[in-house]
């Protein structure tokens, strides 16, 4: 899709588009918003399992973020959470008008879901039915560590900085393509944690890879900068699910030990000896908070109606049975069509 400023931002929705209304008819959209340098193959797993985890119509949306993936690189100005905060606005008018949507934020990600919330406060209270926030921060970088002291972590966010600077100026290039089999090691010790899989070292080198100099230095300023702990209040009431791991180095413990204090509501899930990168490192446990806050959310008025007794039974299994036979984007059409709208799609939500 193309913004109002001229940013194309590429997106991609499953169940796919078919021209019907069978999507419209889905309870909840679930939207997937990647973190720094990375992009929207960041949730292959869990766009893959959640259908059947779930046994209930969903449909899913995960768009790359402005300056990352396969949307357009940034021009400086425009690398700010601010902007991503309206890039959300945007695509959810565009791609999810109507509905109630589920927010899934990692890290650079989550920050954006805070400041959609901040600066688009109606429409997040009147859409919003539930928010995953994964290994993220309301605090910017100030708790980051690095897994180095204190004092060597101050100097290293202050490199960081200046370092950030000089990269934002640096266009759409990305020489370090091919030094990434020379960077992996350092990535592999920043952002995971003690049990790592060759697989999960691949994808996240191929994902920083295809990040322009523009996007990794332009947005390091404004991460610096964020500290969205009160708009967190909006958050209150809604189902919320918190993820941290205990060796994470960039966003640790510390940062969604504040986000729950926020929201003594949430579910806080602490991954013991797992990093910065739940979604690849932590998969199902990732997958399953999602679950949980749709079940929550599918309790709440917003998207369930009185239950519909055989309708809803028939939705679950029908979800279950397609998400096992016809793979991700069948499911949703399946359970869809057995529940016939939107209502009976929530108490089949409920009732898994």
């Amino acid at each position: 899709m193309r913004l109002p400023d001229g940013a194309r931002l590429y997106s991609v929705l499953y169940p796919p588009a078919t021209g019907g209304d069978s999507a419209a008819r889905t309870p909840v959209t679930v939207v997937f918003l990647h973190g720094w340098t990375l992009d929207n193959r960041l949730w292959r797993q869990q766009i893959a399992d959640l259908p059947a985890r779930l046994g209930a119509p969903v449909r899913m949306l995960a768009f790359d973020l402005r300056g990352h993936g396969r949307s357009s690189a940034t021009s400086g100005t425009d690398a700010t959470l601010e902007q991503l905060g309206d890039d959300l606005a945007e695509v959810l008018t565009a791609h999810v008008p109507t509905g109630p949507v589920v927010l899934v934020g990692h890290s650079l990600g989550g920050m954006a879901i805070m400041e959609y919330a901040q600066r688009h406060a109606a429409a997040f209270a009147t859409r919003v039915a539930g928010v995953v926030l994964v290994s993220t921060s309301a605090e910017g970088s100030s708790r980051t560590s690095y897994g180095l002291s204190p004092r060597l972590a101050r100097v290293m966010r202050i490199l960081e900085v200046q370092g950030a600077g000089l990269l934002a100026r640096s266009g759409a290039w990305r020489p370090h393509r091919r030094l990434m089999p020379l960077l992996a090691p350092g990535v592999r010790w920043l952002v995971f944690g003690h049990r790592v899989d060759t697989s999960w070292i691949t994808l996240t080198t191929s994902m920083v890879a295809n990040a322009p100099l523009c996007a990794i230095g332009g947005f390091r300023p404004s991460v610096d900068l964020h500290h969205r702990v009160e708009t967190l209040a909006a958050m209150r009431g809604l189902p919320v699910a918190v993820l941290v791991g205990t060796l994470d180095r960039l966003t640790p413990p510390a940062c969604a030990a504040t986000i729950a204090g926020e929201l003594p509501d949430a579910e806080l899930i602490t991954c013991e000896d797992a990093g910065h990168m739940l979604p690849i490192e932590r998969p199902d446990v990732v997958t399953g908070a999602i679950v949980g806050v749709i079940r929550r959310a599918a309790a709440t008025t917003r998207m369930a109606r009185q239950p519909a007794g055989a309708a809803a039974a028939a939705a679950v299994r029908a979800g279950a049975a397609a998400a096992g036979e016809l793979g991700v984007a069948a499911a949703g059409e399946a359970a869809a069509a057995a529940t016939g709208d939107a209502g009976d799609g929530a108490e089949a939500i409920a009732a898994a």
